[in-house]
């Protein structure tokens, strides 16, 4: 079988922004033990997923060997890195490891889903050192825009590698760590194999700044506002919940949390004391008496969500509360990629209210969580790795990642979900290609991508459907017409009549004209039906939607 190996093999979040899923192994090819890191969700849209609740990593290569599998870790605690965690415990049933906040958020899901509560189990900080198989892994903190964030310290028989998680390099992060420089040097000074690290900002060119910059801004706009002041951002952000509360307070308002995210955020914080001088805050019941120039609201759905808190304030009234002309809203979040559509909807809402609204386009009230690419830079000659692996991006992200770290002397490969890289040398090598993809939550059931399920509810979308029902007696003669039911098409086609009565006369001529061999054949009927319904459509409205046939037969 060959030498024992270090095998990396990114599931998910390598070649995309969300559903992070990485392995790593080690042992003989074939036979490596396994760790996981991270199991998240990415989310779905209209036009790629509709009806979707959540997007999964394809994890089938991962449940085949589940008997190879030691332990999850889990780095912080974004629904893109924990969110898919309890849909696939139950296929894993191994140990889960996090840190304090991050476990209180992953015992709740997998709680949620009947699972014990002392499936995860709640690691320390570096030093401390947890034994999973051929690998020991610590947690060594880092700054990002959630508490208690993470890189992974994983060290294996090959030497040790660095998985980065989600980081920024933030000396006054508000809530959470700071990064440390002279820790992070201190772990890496006896050398590193391997850095797995995000990329991204790689495209951003100036430094990262810290979220301590934020809170003047805020505070300055807020003690400016008058009537009601709303803001949303991520509601993981407790740091950022935390600045506009303090913003709304100093202003001498009384805060209100609206979305059950932001509150969980919250309480997640209290209860593993990531927060303990939270201003106090009063329900949506209580602010109810409270003059509107004296509240301060903040609300999920900062990436337009339709069922968030930010949607239905914009939409009418949320929890008995509503904006009105001359309220302000500000979004302190950045838009994700894919989402502007659903925030341009929100702020036109807003804006048709007589609500004012500020956005983050002025840079002033939000900070990214991520390196930007000269942090990246200083990462790397911190850790000083042998070589780099670009993770957390698109394709674009990840290439340009690669090539930065070559142009600056590291060996590095562009590994995209499905790519088992070998880490044992002094040059990372493809080992081999796993077949990966994705699976859905659709409902309460998951589904797989090539079920067909996602792919014909897109064609519905696009192209509408007929239903055409017909009975034929004993003789296989037809017993009346047919007929049929339009759904997303228009009522009149080209001839200047009703769609429906076009399709029934055209399908009617056919089986009249119909042989008795197509006619006992259910199979060569429907299709032939199927065929002429299209046609027809075609001619009247230019489209051919997708057509379902129903053949009764009395006996």
């Amino acid at each position: 079988m060959g030498k024992e190996r270090l095998i990396y093999l990114p599931l998910g979040g390598a070649g995309e922004i969300g559903m992070n899923a990485y392995v790593y192994g080690y042992g003989a090819p074939g036979k490596e033990r396994l760790i996981l890191v991270d199991l998240g969700v990415t989310f779905p849209d209209m036009d790629g997923s509709p009806g979707v609740d959540l997007i999964f990593p394809d994890m089938s290569w991962l449940i085949e060997r589940a008997d190879r599998l030691e332990a999850v870790f889990v780095t912080h605690a974004h629904e893109d890195h924990v969110g898919a965690l309890a849909q696939f415990w139950g296929e894993l049933r191994v140990p889960v490891h996090a840190r304090a906040f991050t476990a209180n958020i992953a015992r709740r899901k997998l709680e949620e889903r009947g699972y014990p509560d002392d499936t995860v189990t709640t690691a320390s900080a570096w030093p401390e050192q947890i034994k999973a198989g051929p690998f020991v892994v610590r947690f060594l903190p880092v700054s990002h825009s959630i508490p208690e964030s993470s890189a992974l310290v994983i060290d294996s028989p090959a030497g040790r590698v660095v998985h980065s998680g989600d980081f920024k390099l933030d000396p006054t992060p508000v809530v959470g760590e700071p990064f440390d420089p002279d820790l992070w040097a201190e772990v890496c000074e006896n050398g590193v194999q391997a850095l797995i690290c995000d990329s991204t900002n790689v495209f951003t060119p100036h430094p990262g700044r810290s979220e301590l910059e934020v809170g003047p801004a805020i505070e300055k706009l807020v003690s400016k506002a008058r009537g009601l002041v709303c803001a949303t951002t991520f509601a993981s952000n407790v740091a950022r919940v935390k600045t506009l509360a303090e913003a709304g307070q100093r202003a001498g308002r009384s805060v209100v949390l609206l979305g059950r995210a932001m509150r969980r955020m919250i309480e997640a914080a209290v209860e593993t004391g990531v927060l303990t001088d939270f201003p106090k805050t009063v329900s949506p019941e209580d602010a109810g008496d409270i003059p509107r120039d004296n509240l301060m609201l903040l609300v999920t759905g900062s990436q337009g969500e339709r069922r968030a808190a930010s949607a239905q304030l914009a939409r009418s009234k949320y929890r008995g509360l509503e904006l009105a002309e001359g309220d302000l809203f500000l979004f302190s979040s950045k838009t994700i990629p894919g989402n502007e559509r659903g925030v341009i909807r929100i702020i036109n809402q807003l804006s048709e209210k007589g609500v004012d609204v500020v956005d983050d386009s002025s840079g002033l009230y939000h900070v990214s969580g991520h390196a930007n690419r000269p942090d990246l830079e200083r990462l790397h000659d911190t850790v000083k790795p042998r070589m780099v692996i670009p993770m957390h991006g698109e394709h674009r992200h990840l290439r340009a990642h690669s090539n930065l770290a070559r142009d600056r002397g590291y060996a590095s490969a562009l590994a995209v979900n499905g790519t088992m890289l070998d880490l044992s040398g002094n040059t990372p090598k493809v080992a081999e290609y796993v077949e990966t993809g994705r699976s859905y939550l659709d409902g309460s059931v998951r589904i797989g991508a090539l079920d067909g399920i996602v792919r014909d509810r897109i064609r519905l979308a696009l192209n509408g459907l007929i239903t055409i029902s017909i009975i034929l007696d004993e003789e296989n003669e037809p017993l009346g017409e047919p007929w049929c039911e339009l759904k997303g098409l228009p009522e009149m086609g080209s001839s200047a009549a009703p769609l429906v009565d076009v399709l029934e006369e055209d399908l009617d001529q056919f089986l009249r004209r119909a042989n008795s061999k197509t006619l006992a054949d259910d199979d060569a009927l429907e299709n032939d039906l199927r065929r002429i319904a299209r046609q027809t459509a075609l001619e009247e409205i230019g489209r051919k939607p997708e057509v379902t046939v129903t053949i009764s037969r009395i006996q």
